[in-house]
């Protein structure tokens, strides 16, 4: 079975940042999905869950509701490890030319004095929200983007070397 994109992605590297995890084609369009990772994976710990969950809803909201953007928005939504999030959009944007996005969004969720949507009949666990806790995740990655705004680090994902055997087949470590 072949690995897919995103586990080729070394792990063991890569920074918190903005990166494009893989664009589809789609007949005469294009779908990209950005990594938008807050967490070193496996060095720091990860992103509370109740504050997760909150960040969801704060920025998919923002996302949603922004003049500029709101139409090329297919998807926002945490990834299993709880390091950050994936954002879906239409076309096909470098990953730097999110980044006024990004930290827009993030600095937004500082501003917020409720999470939206956490009504019983909005949310499918109304109770597990941190907003205090969303506020400061998302206070630490703004920061972060603002100190390494000119790091390309935070938009290049760093690729795991496979070993390839003289016949052509290649070695996985997961």
């Amino acid at each position: 079975m072949e690995l897919i994109q995103s586990f080729s992605v070394d792990h063991t590297r890569i920074v918190p940042g903005i990166f494009t995890s893989r664009v589809d084609h789609l007949g005469d369009y294009s779908v990209t999905t950005y990594d938008i990772r807050l967490k070193r994976p496996n060095r720091e710990p990860v992103i509370d869950v109740a504050a997760m969950h909150s960040l969801e809803h704060l920025i998919a909201t923002f996302l949603r509701n922004d003049p500029d953007w709101k139409d090329e928005v297919i998807y926002w939504g945490p990834m299993g490890c709880l390091t950050g999030f994936y954002l879906i959009l239409k076309g096909n944007r470098a990953s730097e030319e999110l980044y006024d996005l990004m930290l827009s969004a993030f600095k937004s969720v500082d501003k917020a004095q409720e999470v939206p949507g956490t009504a019983p009949e909005n949310c499918g666990h109304c109770l597990m929200h941190n907003l205090g806790m969303a506020k400061w995740f998302a206070n630490e990655f703004a920061a972060y983007l603002e100190a390494n705004k000119d790091n390309r680090a935070i938009f290049e994902y760093p690729k795991t070397e496979r070993l390839v055997t003289e016949d052509g087949q290649h070695f996985f470590d997961s």
